[in-house]
């Protein structure tokens, strides 16, 4: 699997953009064996490498159903300890925050531009999906497709993120708008609070920010429940609030 990362990463292959699978919450679409076990590796050590954070950064992350996997898979490896999580999206926040720099007429091309993904899902590239075979632990495949350590961090902090939800993703037309539907709107030249959207991914971005730094010694402790929130918010925004939404109307 490792060697595979490597081959991937090594060959500078450019790939086309595809369209992002949306799916379902991980408990109605378990992650296969291979999805789970490639995820193991990458927990324990593949999310440092400087290649592989590039290009989530460049590709926004995952898609929904390997974005909502992993994050279910360590916060059950790791009993809710979300150090990592919080590594990753506080950086794609901070480059959201980027994509608004522009100001007037020239924000929405930038946007267009600057919002697109350009690449696929890492874990999809790889070969990844829901028939993926792997060697990997009963034990451990179990845990790592089970979302309840994840269910109840999206539950405990939904007073502090339901403000952040997409409506179009929601169907209740509220201002938020996740990157793909906004990214949707600009190119069809729909009207868009685009002042709306900017405090949205400002606000998400220094929650974010605050909640990843709270793992270090000096600042432990000081995250408040919003910044907390804003780890569910993050990937939210990024890939869609499908998933979610549906793992916190679970059960």
């Amino acid at each position: 699997m490792a060697a595979r990362m490597a081959t991937l990463q090594s060959s500078g292959t450019k790939r086309p953009t595809g369209a992002r699978v949306r799916g379902p919450a991980p408990e109605a679409l378990p992650l296969s064996p291979g999805e789970v076990a490639f995820l193991r590796s990458f927990v324990q050590g593949s999310i440092m490498i400087t290649e592989t954070r590039q290009r989530l950064r460049s590709r926004w992350g995952m898609c929904e159903r390997h974005a909502i996997g992993a994050l279910a898979a360590e916060a059950a490896w790791r009993h809710g300890y979300l150090h990592g999580p919080a590594i990753l999206y506080a950086d794609l926040m901070d480059r959201a925050v980027r994509s608004f720099g522009a100001r007037g007429p020239a924000l929405r091309r930038q946007l267009r531009y600057r919002l697109r993904e350009r690449g696929p899902c890492l874990i999809c590239e790889l070969g990844f999906g829901p028939q993926s075979e792997g060697f990997i632990a009963p034990d451990v495949l179990a845990a790592g497709r089970d979302p309840a350590y994840l269910r109840e961090f999206v539950r405990s902090t939904e007073p502090h993120w339901a403000d952040s939800v997409c409506g179009t993703c929601a169907g209740d037309g509220a201002v938020p708008r996740c990157r793909v539907h906004l990214l949707e709107a600009l190119r069809a030249g729909a009207a868009v609070d685009l002042s709306a959207q900017r405090a949205l991914v400002e606000r998400i971005g220094r929650q974010m920010e605050r909640f990843s730094r709270s793992f270090g010694w000096e600042e432990r402790g000081t995250e408040t429940p919003a910044d907390r929130a804003a780890l569910v918010s993050a990937p939210g925004w990024y890939g869609g609030w499908g998933a979610l939404l549906a793992l916190a109307r679970a059960g």
